[in-house]
């Protein structure tokens, strides 16, 4: 296989960041990233048994800590996601209303899941088994948002379902998502 291939077929598989915009916090007005190491991601993947698609591993070690899309989408540090794991799962069980989403994901699967992100709008972006789903804060239904990270954003900022379409890419750095 020529060289070309090879990388026509290593950039397929990776998360397109061309049309992301890094700018100032709003109150530092600094740009600087709070990223994730490797060690960090294979941290969480052994703690919670599970495997991140390249495209989560290539956001939080690129963009790190965050906000995406002017405010509305957070994917969380590996650190995060395993300091939250237990106050989340108790409050899902606790407040659990999906009831209309158990064709798309039982209570059970979702407790066996893991919190990656969420939106400003207090929607939770879930994987479980190799996919994402949103838990909507404000509707009882579960919906599948795809295989990979950036199959989800785009899914979140674009089908019109949990707020309205936008295509800006701004990220706006912060330091502490906790």
């Amino acid at each position: 296989m020529d060289q070309k291939r090879i990388l026509a077929i290593i950039n397929t598989n990776k998360m397109n960041f061309d049309n992301y915009k890094i700018i100032p916090n709003y109150k530092t007005n600094k740009t600087d990233l709070f990223l994730a190491e490797n060690e960090d991601i294979l941290a969480c993947e052994k703690t919670l048994n599970i495997a991140f698609d390249e495209d989560y591993k290539e956001y939080v070690l690129n963009y790190g800590s965050g906000i995406l899309g002017g405010t509305y989408v957070r994917i969380y540090l590996p650190e995060t996601i395993i300091l939250t794991m237990d106050e989340w799962k108790s409050r899902i069980t606790e407040y659990w209303f999906w009831d209309e989403g158990k064709d798309v994901l039982s209570k059970e699967e979702v407790l066996n899941s893991v919190r990656i992100g969420d939106t400003y709008d207090g929607d939770e972006i879930i994987l479980y088994k190799s996919e994402y789903f949103i838990l909507p804060r404000h509707s009882e239904v579960i919906y599948k948002a795809g295989k990979t990270l950036e199959e989800t954003i785009t899914w979140l900022c674009s089908s019109g379902i949990l707020t309205e379409a936008f295509s800006e890419r701004e990220f706006e750095p912060f330091e502490d998502q906790r």
